[in-house]
């Protein structure tokens, strides 16, 4: 029995969700595309990916996530996720202040023979970095 695209973005989704960076990355292939474009980190790979998922299982060891909706189109699907938690380490660059998080995400996935080959992550940087507590987005301080 196949996989359907739907059934390996979840599978994704459930690492993540779980702080199981490795369970998350076992369904994304060796050589896939990778778009951070808040973090504009574009044409990266898998390590680009694990990156950002070990960050935010560090700094928010009680992540939540929460996800609004999955849109499967052939093998892309997109889905609607709230990131959430409380800062318990520093995150992007900013210091540990204990705040509560909480930032509205997209990710597009592409999905190729049971595997995840492209993901576009989204989110505004500015409502992200307002909740951490920075004034500038041209020189980091905290408010």
């Amino acid at each position: 029995m196949s996989t359907s695209p739907r059934q390996t973005v979840e599978a994704f989704l459930t690492g993540f969700r779980h702080l199981d960076t490795d369970a998350a990355l076992s369904t994304v292939s060796a050589d896939a595309q990778v778009n951070l474009y808040p973090l504009q980190k574009i044409g990266g790979g898998r390590d680009d990916l694990s990156n950002l998922l070990q960050e935010i299982s560090r700094a928010l060891p009680d992540l939540l996530l929460t996800v609004r909706s999955v849109l499967e189109l052939g093998p892309v699907v997109v889905a609607e996720v709230k990131i959430e938690g409380t800062q318990a380490a520093d995150f992007l660059g900013v210091v540990n202040q204990e705040k509560h998080l909480d930032w509205d995400t997209a990710w597009r996935f592409t999905v190729t023979a049971e595997e995840i080959t492209g993901i576009d992550v989204y989110w505004c940087q500015n409502q992200l970095l307002r909740r951490l507590g920075v004034k500038r987005t041209d020189q980091i301080a905290i408010v």
